[in-house]
């Protein structure tokens, strides 16, 4: 690493710090209805939505109902996007007369978007058109974001509730994540990256002819409208195969670092908005600590690795399958960013990291995606995290455990337990029934570990929401297609179900004065034993595959052999 990359490092991690609470604050400004920087030019837009729901829009709901309207909603989309891609030969906007798509990469492609995945078994560029792109997968880049959003909020609001049955309003908190949130800060985003280079057109592609006399397509389309709410809202889907890595979507240093730092953004806020909304701001310092404490630790891992001399290559680094123009730190920062978060957009080929640097984007999602995660999910995941660190230490000290004031109950954990193991079981069980059946190893394009690691990595990505893969898994299938949008209905619905669940019931509940035996957890011992939990459960669960895989692989590279 040379001084350039260091300050690459650094600035990203101290700007991410820097507008962390200060979105935070504005995001409480939001979600408690007070006036905000966005009230007077988009209230019109928040009242024209109320009107179209109607009196259910100012009604309260408790957490059966607030679920049931979710998946209604969710529901809904997922069978647009899935008829309008079956449509697609029929509907304006399609200048390359693209075909319909099938019915199993369609029915994947909705779920994938739905679900805030953004899993990509196709290429963008040749398969779907700019009306599906712009009126199915953009509209549920913004409302798989908000859903996420408003589930969060939900939580801390049954944290912070004493006595009531309610959790607040799915359709106004729906409403204000997508037209106070991610409308105005996808505007502006996308405004800065056409001013560096990315593109944004309806035109068809363009025919030129190179001057080695060969015919080549130039492929447009609504770019970076679909990059701006791709990265803030944690989704991930590029308009291009390449994504992130393709110039027409990344195209200099400057919007490399902007689409970079959007991924974290929004769910870095969130953690400073959890401290605001159950009026404990330590509570929020707490979160965000332990999620910079363990993107660090990944990151710092990763690029050691990857800066490793390479037996395989002679002693020299790695290159291959990464961008010259962004470098090695730049794909590492990138892939270190992504799989923390559930965005699965990729400037580098996840399967050419380092074996160790494959790992650790794999344990990031293994994880949960708690480490800032998806908008929304990322906290209401490491705060299932938190439920069961108290638990445990309430167990170890043969105490009552108590968050915020109430009582962590058997029903509480119970929950808790559920959203964590769906999402492991979808990994685990998912990539056993690919290695056993031949439609599963027909996707793979290696062999040994790394062959594992394609299939391991695609039901990670799939259960976890992220939406990355390793590129050399051929999943456009039937099997993978229903298998892998399975694990991502399970992945996302089973723990929003969970969540709201325990929300609903924190919020019934009283709130009791702290004592001289209530555990402190404003504390730095607090974070460390939130960051042990996070570790030991994950260590657990995923070990066993991670040492197949990447541990494997890791320890024949330095042998000089390669798959």
């Amino acid at each position: 690493m040379n001084t350039a990359d260091v300050i690459q490092v650094l600035m990203s991690l101290l700007t991410l710090a820097i507008c962390a609470p200060l979105l935070g604050a504005f995001f409480s400004q939001v979600y408690e209805g007070k006036r905000h920087l966005a009230s007077l030019p988009l209230g019109w837009l928040e009242k024209l939505s109320a009107r179209t729901v109607g009196k259910a829009y100012d009604e309260e709901m408790d957490w059966k109902r607030y679920a049931r309207a979710l998946l209604m909603f969710n529901a809904l989309g997922l069978i647009i996007v899935f008829l309008m891609q079956l449509l697609q030969s029929h509907l304006p906007l399609n200048p390359q007369k693209l075909p319909d798509v099938s019915w199993h990469l369609a029915l994947n492609t909705a779920i994938s978007f739905v679900t805030n995945t953004n899993w990509q078994s196709y290429s963008g560029e040749t398969s779907l058109s700019n009306f599906v792109q712009l009126f199915g997968l953009a509209v549920q880049n913004f409302l798989s974001a908000a859903t996420g959003m408003a589930v969060a909020v939900a939580l801390c609001r049954g944290l912070a509730r004493r006595n009531e049955k309610t959790i607040g309003n799915f359709w106004q908190d729906l409403v204000r994540s997508t037209v106070y949130i991610l409308l105005p800060l996808s505007l502006l985003l996308a405004g800065v990256l056409v001013s560096t280079g990315v593109v944004q057109s309806l035109s068809p592609a363009h025919h030129v002819v190179t001057l080695s006399g060969v015919e080549q397509v130039i492929p447009l389309g609504p770019v970076a409208s679909q990059e701006a709410i791709k990265q803030l809202g944690t989704n991930g889907g590029g308009f291009f195969n390449a994504n992130s890595a393709h110039p027409f979507e990344n195209p200099t240093p400057f919007s490399n670092w902007l689409e970079l730092l959007s991924i974290l953004l929004i769910p870095a806020g969130f953690a400073f908005l959890y401290g605001r909304m159950v009026g404990n701001l330590k509570q929020g310092r707490i979160i965000f600590g332990v999620m910079m404490a363990l993107i660090v630790a990944g990151l710092g891992l990763s690029l050691w690795s990857e800066y490793q001399p390479n037996a395989s290559l002679g002693g020299l680094i790695s290159l291959e399958g990464k961008e010259t123009r962004i470098g090695v730190t730049g794909s590492i920062l990138w892939s270190t960013f992504t799989t923390a978060a559930s965005s699965g957009s990729i400037n580098a080929m996840h399967s050419s990291l380092t074996p160790l640097a494959g790992g650790v984007a794999m344990l990031n999602m293994m994880l949960g995606e708690i480490i800032f995660g998806g908008v929304g999910s990322g906290l209401y995941g490491i705060l299932i995290f938190v439920f069961l660190t108290v638990f445990l230490a309430g167990l170890m000290v043969g105490r009552t455990p108590e968050y915020l004031g109430k009582k962590i109950e058997a029903r509480d954990i119970q929950m808790s337990v559920i959203a964590i193991l769906l999402p492991s079981a979808c990994v685990l069980l998912g990539t056993a029934l690919a290695i056993s059946l031949p439609q599963g190893l027909a996707g793979l394009s290696a062999k040994g570990p790394h062959a594992f690691s394609e299939m391991l990595y695609a039901f990670t990505s799939a259960a976890n929401n992220n939406g990355s893969a390793f590129a050399g898994l051929t999943a456009n299938s039937p099997f993978y297609d229903v298998a892998l949008g399975l694990a991502m209905l399970i992945g996302r619905y089973g723990v929003i179900l969970a969540v709201l669940a325990i929300a609903g019931n924190f919020a019934s509940k009283r709130h009791a004065p702290p004592t001289a035996g209530t555990f402190n957890t404003n504390s730095v011992t607090f974070a460390a034993l939130l960051i042990g939990v996070i570790l030991i459960v994950g260590g657990l669960t995923f070990f066993p595959a991670l040492i197949l895989g990447p541990g494997i692989e890791h320890l024949l590279m330095n042998a000089g052999k390669v798959f």
